[in-house]
């Protein structure tokens, strides 16, 4: 059973904040570091949809209906199919992957995250040999997020990666957090986490994956592409145009602490991008 209760706790129309995980296993990726309060992750959130600051999508998104859900996968692929909540709960078997998570503004958590790889998504799709990248466009509706008009981005928001970023092991699909759903201020009911990325990069509340020949567009690249680049991996090499990378802020902490390349993931993900200049390729 992987909600507690059965899918009938997700009714009417949201999943609700305190609804229980069950049936998902510890992971081996997981870090041992200690973990950010649930306090802390579900009330400092970037969610421009619901508000600029922090504490706003908590209570702009109370309301956010989640279910009914349909997450479309198509492009490059041999079986485009529309999942809805049931099947993507049922993707793949549940893990919890106790991540570090590296916002671009300089303030970082320790989220233990529960969700299945993004490589089922492609299993699952069947990519042609013509997809070359993944695109992800978020859940967009003026009358469900109230806040949208004073966003500064345009919408929806929409990211990428490239194929083989996509099929590393560590980019999860996420459907809950500290063993619940996800609340909606954190991205439900299902978001993106690519832990060596700038945490912009994990996009929240998915309606459509697309598998692509050509390196889709990407909202804050869109925004401002002197600051924002394609990649955005996790570098204290490569300061921001108007702030430093090289430290960040761990919430709950009040010392600054020394910012790690590839966000302390270089291990399992420097070799997708031997040979780059990462300077240049930000």
């Amino acid at each position: 059973m992987l909600l507690a209760g059965g899918l009938a706790s997700l009714i009417p129309g949201r999943a609700k904040a305190g609804v229980k995980l069950t049936g998902y296993s510890k992971s081996a990726f997981s870090t041992s570091e200690k973990q950010t309060p649930y306090e802390a992750v579900t009330t400092y959130n970037n969610f421009y949809e619901f508000g600029t600051n922090k504490d706003e999508p908590a209570v702009h998104a109370r309301d956010f209906k989640t279910n009914p859900w349909a997450l479309r996968i198509d492009g490059e692929v041999a079986k485009p199919v529309t999942l809805d909540l049931d099947r993507i709960l049922k993707l793949a078997p549940l893990e919890e992957r106790i991540y570090r998570f590296r916002c671009v503004e300089g303030w970082s958590m320790v989220v233990p995250w529960i969700g299945f790889p993004l490589s089922a998504v492609i299993n699952l799709a069947a990519p042609t040999s013509k997809a070359k990248f993944v695109a992800f466009e978020s859940y967009f509706s003026e009358k469900q997020m109230p806040r949208w008009r004073y966003a500064g981005i345009p919408l929806p928001y929409v990211e990428g990666l490239r194929m083989d970023e996509a099929a590393n092991p560590l980019a999860i699909l996420a459907v809950g957090l500290y063993g619940e759903v996800l609340p909606n201020q954190n991205g439900a009911p299902v978001r993106l986490i690519v832990p060596w990325k700038y945490g912009f990069k994990s996009i929240k509340s998915i309606v459509r994956i697309r598998f692509q020949e050509r390196m889709p567009p990407t909202t804050w690249n869109i925004s401002n592409p002197r600051e924002y680049g394609f990649y955005s991996n996790v570098n204290p090499e490569v300061d921001h145009p108007r702030w430093s990378q090289a430290k960040e802020r761990r919430l709950g902490e009040f010392f600054k602490r020394d910012t790690l390349k590839f966000n302390g993931y270089g291990e399992q993900v420097a070799q997708l991008y031997a040979g780059m200049n990462l300077k240049r390729d930000y």
